[in-house]
């Protein structure tokens, strides 16, 4: 985990499969995709140049709501983002936020500490299926 609470993973797939994969797998869990942000086609609408930087925001309410009741402020990080972007190399990274780091920032209590180990442990998952070959 990097200090400012990104977990980032470099994939062996190129941004749009790597991006297809993911939402695959929120789909897969019943979660609901809230929105799909093309960073890049924007960058360009504005005739800006920009390596694929793709955001989905997504999650699930039965999660995000008993964390939103023990602190409401957790909502301007909820729903879940994960960002499919490309660096300097070419290399296809995937990020998003460590829940963790999220919950701290947002002194969530211990009794919410299962809610933040599962969702760690699901997204863990999610971005391994999502950058990693079989």
């Amino acid at each position: 985990m990097a200090a400012d609470g990104l977990i980032t993973l470099r994939s062996s797939f190129g941004p749009e499969e790597t991006m297809s994969r993911f939402e695959a797998e929120v789909r897969a869990r019943a979660m609901t995709i809230f929105s799909h942000i093309d960073h890049t086609a924007g960058a360009a609408a504005v005739g800006l140049p920009l390596r694929s930087t793709d955001l989905l925001i997504f999650g699930a309410a039965k999660v995000g709501t008993p964390l939103m009741r023990s602190a409401q402020t957790i909502g301007i990080d909820l729903p879940l983002k994960v960002l499919v972007w490309q660096d300097e190399a070419g290399n296809t990274i995937l990020s998003y936020n460590d829940p963790a780091f999220v919950a701290d920032r947002h002194s969530i209590g211990e009794t919410a500490k299962p809610v933040i180990e599962a969702m760690t442990r699901v997204l863990k998952k999610m971005a391994a299926m999502s950058t990693t070959a079989p």
